[in-house]
């Protein structure tokens, strides 16, 4: 066995140490033991804690259970920090705000048939074994009360050589469920799925892209009915520090406000009770359930015009700014490169930006401030508690 300290995390949270792979679950400053079989912590950090969930030694969903809060917080805000580093970027940052345990509202699981039944739950770290995990500490109660109702469903729609994935999303109306990848859909086997949705009064059940059963639209708070597995912000918490964070970001003076990559509608709606709002995102489906939701304010939200516009193709150019004293921009981890070269050659007073990937903020950040804009400050936002992910907000704003 050889003995090796753990110099610092990647960003994954693995330990990198000089002359051996990255290492799971450990800490910087902690001596670690390897042998062909296992990694042993021989003398270990300050900050390493008895990790809460009892599901954590064997499920991979989580990655930093091991470490303090406080030690968490600080090598988030770090990643943070390190990737605008390297792209010559600084900003003063704020206190990071952490979603309590418990919250997500919004996960795939995967489903397997077997001897006996099924079974639900996440991968393994480095493996396809499913980890049943009914004590989950990440997930929404919602979703945990369902794990009876997807085990139902794989029985019903997995066969014994293949999985299927069950994306589901808590709402106010219950749990919305989506199952991928399933066998081959008929009559009698939708009837059998309709019936069970029924049976665990499922607010909505689709399979694949076949709409099986909605008891109760599932709403989310924010004002739509999300297309089945759309994107949300995780937790509702995180989604609520991020709002915060854009209307602070977008200015006083607020006439028009332009939402790019903006989903189905979970900044504009709340921001219409500001401004008006241009909504611009690539999928119909999406921009079809934001204008929905906006008529069902009836009139109580100013007007929200949805506009489906591939803005990595077809970023909006300077011109077309010119009309919005303010732009909210919500990429995907991909960033947005080539609208953010057309936003570094408008006039547009204050931008509201909303980033999942640090290292693709921090290219992006580079292109507006070389444009002339000035970032401000950053929030950090912890959605994804325990994980390696981070997010934040951040004010740009023109002289």
């Amino acid at each position: 066995m050889t003995e090796f300290v753990i110099d610092r995390l990647n960003v994954k949270g693995e330990g990198v140490a000089e002359g051996v792979v990255p290492i799971p679950r450990v800490l910087p400053g902690e001596t670690v033991s390897i042998s062909p079989e296992k990694a042993q912590i021989i003398a270990p950090s300050e900050d390493r804690v008895a990790p809460p969930c009892r599901h954590y030694k064997s499920c991979g969903a989580c990655s930093l259970q091991h470490a303090s809060d406080p030690f968490v917080a600080a090598w988030k805000t770090n990643v943070i920090v390190q990737g605008l580093a390297a792209q010559g970027v600084t900003a003063p940052l704020r206190p990071i705000v952490t979603s309590p345990a418990n919250t997500r509202r919004r996960a795939t699981l995967h489903g397997r048939r077997t001897k006996k039944g099924a079974m639900v739950g996440f991968k393994s770290r480095g493996s396809d074994v499913i980890v049943e995990m009914p004590g989950c500490t990440v997930l929404h109660p919602q979703i945990l009360a369902t794990l009876p109702a997807l085990e139902a469903l794989t029985r019903l729609t997995a066969t014994r050589t293949t999985e299927v994935d069950l994306a589901v999303t808590a709402s106010p109306a219950g749990a919305d469920v989506r199952v991928m990848g399933g066998r081959k859909a008929d009559g009698p086997l939708l009837v059998e799925l309709g019936a069970l949705a029924g049976q665990f009064n499922l607010a909505r059940l689709t399979y694949g892209d076949e709409p099986v059963a909605t008891r109760a639209a599932p709403r989310q708070s924010f004002g739509t009915v999300p297309p089945p597995g759309a994107f949300l912000q995780a937790t509702i918490a995180g989604e609520a520090a991020l709002l915060d964070a854009i209307k602070q970001a977008i200015g006083p003076e607020l006439t028009r406000i332009a939402d790019l990559f903006a989903g189905c509608g979970t900044f504009s709606l709340p921001l219409a009770e500001l401004a008006e709002v241009e909504a611009f995102e690539g999928a119909t489906e999406l921009t079809d359930a934001l204008d929905a939701g906006w008529r069902a304010a009836a009139g109580t939200l100013r007007r929200i015009t949805s506009i489906t516009r591939d803005l990595f193709r077809q970023p909006l150019l300077p011109d077309e700014l010119a009309r919005f004293s303010s732009v909210v921009i919500d990429p995907p981890r991909a960033g947005a490169e080539a609208q953010c070269v057309e936003l570094a050659r408008s006039d547009v007073p204050h931008i509201a930006f909303v980033s999942c990937n640090p290292v693709t903020f921090a290219r992006d950040a580079r292109i507006l401030t070389q444009g002339g804009y000035t970032l401000d400050w950053m929030q950090p936002v912890d959605q994804f508690r325990w994980s390696a992910h981070v997010e934040l907000a951040a004010q740009f704003t023109r002289a």
